[in-house]
């Protein structure tokens, strides 16, 4: 009986995928398994027993990623299942930073007791008027699942669309749009481009990069959509860039002190993946993920270790082991392997960075001496009996 623990609430159609050998427990001491959306886990103490952590959505800078890894937690997102909230909702934005719709929506709200609101609705219609985005160029900075839908959205608008990602995948390459322009350097997008979307993960290396040397070289009045990561852009940049007229408006979903109320901003409070079907789609694909790992060692959408899948087990035993990227590893395993008589009938190994996966497939089930032994060997992070 494994036990999993939900620190969010987590849609009732994921949950539901769980099979009767799994348990819901509100002690995450008790838990193999931790699905969460938003809620922090960096002051958390984690459990020797927790094997893995499903982020029900992309980010995962609310989870303490090395700890995790240090102690063999497999730290797993669901990639792709928002896509398509997301890429609504940037529409919607270019939409409203294009035409000044919620400003004569509010007009209207203010005026409704006026006798006469038709008459100067005419009269006052010009107050708000703005331009197509059809005809205009949108640059994509990130070709990942969001984006490619992003930028063939835009393409069916009328937009003529650039697109950045020096590090495109092949399925995110064979689903981009034949009319999209795949950009090899991204100051070209800040030239060429009126509107300027990104989707990018937030590391080191794209921290702030949405910077005021990046905004001087964009074109006069570019519009600036963020529905990422609020880190990757210097807001305290965006903000001047607006009163100095450099930025026509800045669309964001992240609202915090410097961009709350700001002249030229249009701010939502994080309704990126705010939709039932978002919602409902993070939820299964998490539940499937924490299903495969625990029930078959199979590693998929993995963050902190590598992604490694041997399908289901039809051997006498399995088993998984989280170790630190080390040379000569496997030749330790064998051998243990090898004192015990055990045959390995079927195996592969992983690495990501200082972290690597072995899964086994033996000849006859593991017994705990030979757990022990695996366990000892220096670098060994956690082994688990899959079967």
């Amino acid at each position: 009986m494994f036990q999993y623990t939900c620190l969010n609430p987590i849609a009732d159609v994921g949950l539901h995928l769980f099979s009767d050998k799994y348990q819901k427990t509100d002690d995450i001491k008790n838990a193999q398994a931790v699905l969460v959306r938003s809620a922090s886990m960096h002051d958390m103490e984690l459990p020797e027993g927790l094997e893995a952590v499903a982020r029900a959505g992309a980010g995962v800078n609310n989870i303490p990623l090395d700890q995790c890894a240090d102690q063999g937690i497999v730290v797993f997102n669901t990639p792709g299942a928002n896509a398509n909230g997301v890429k609504e909702l940037v529409i919607a934005g270019m939409l409203l930073a294009s035409r000044d719709i919620v400003g004569g929506i509010e007009w209207v709200r203010d005026n409704k007791d006026e006798a006469d609101i038709a008459k100067l609705s005419e009269k006052q219609k010009k107050n708000f008027a703005g331009c197509e985005i059809s005809g205009k160029k949108l640059g994509v900075i990130g070709l990942g699942a969001i984006g490619v839908l992003v930028a063939n959205a835009a393409t069916h608008l009328g937009m003529e669309v650039l697109g950045y990602d020096p590090y495109i995948s092949v399925n995110a390459a064979w689903s981009l749009s034949r009319s999209v322009k795949h950009i090899s350097n991204v100051e070209d997008i800040y030239k060429e481009c009126d509107y300027i979307t990104i989707h990018v993960p937030l590391l080191d290396s794209t921290k702030g990069m949405i910077n005021a040397e990046a905004i001087e070289k964009m074109k006069d009045g570019v519009v600036l959509l963020n529905f990422a990561r609020d880190l990757l852009v210097d807001e305290a940049a965006v903000i001047d860039a607006i009163k100095n007229n450099k930025v026509k408006k800045y669309v964001t979903d992240f609202a915090n002190p410097t961009t709350a109320g700001a002249d030229g901003v249009i701010l939502t409070p994080h309704l990126g993946a705010s939709t039932e079907e978002s919602e409902d789609n993070c939820a299964m694909m998490a539940v499937r993920e924490i299903r495969d790992y625990l029930e078959n060692g199979n590693i998929v959408h993995s963050v902190n270790f590598p992604d490694c899948n041997m399908g289901g087990c039809d051997k006498a035993g399995r088993v998984a082991i989280l170790h630190k990227n080390k040379k000569g590893m496997i030749g330790k395993y064998s051998t243990v392997f090898g004192n015990a008589d055990i045959n390995i009938e079927d195996m592969t190994n992983k690495s990501k960075g200082d972290y690597a996966y072995t899964l086994l497939d033996i000849s006859t089930p593991v017994t705990e001496e030979v757990i022990g032994q695996l366990k000892a060997i220096d670098g060994v992070l956690k082994v688990r009996v899959v079967k």
